[in-house]
């Protein structure tokens, strides 16, 4: 049995080619750039925010209690206390990270 390859003469007459440039020069002329602003985020100089590292208890010595907590979740077990202002991240009962919120 002989396979045929429609391929073969159209590459012969340079279709082939001159149709995947036309392809990609029309997929190329309708993309758009999309331009998404980050936003106005607060200074975190000016906020005073948890540390990496402190303990839970100390978090609730200076900042209170959260609004609502999440978690634990996972292995090694992630929860996260959120205050009006920022979230804390905690892995078991140490800060690994401290996340202001958005304002709009």
């Amino acid at each position: 049995m002989k396979t045929y390859h429609f391929w073969r003469p159209l590459l012969r007459a340079g279709l082939l080619s001159a149709a995947l440039a036309t392809t990609l020069s029309v997929m190329s002329a309708s993309a758009q750039e999309l331009i998404i602003p980050l936003g106005q985020q607060g200074d975190r100089d000016v906020m005073s925010l948890p540390q990496t590292g402190m303990k839970a208890e100390r978090v609730r010595e200076r900042w209170g209690s959260p609004g609502s907590t999440g978690g634990p979740v996972g292995q090694p077990p992630i929860s996260q206390w959120h205050y009006p202002a920022f979230v804390v991240y905690f892995e078991s009962e140490r800060i690994i990270r401290a996340v202001m919120k958005r304002t709009p």
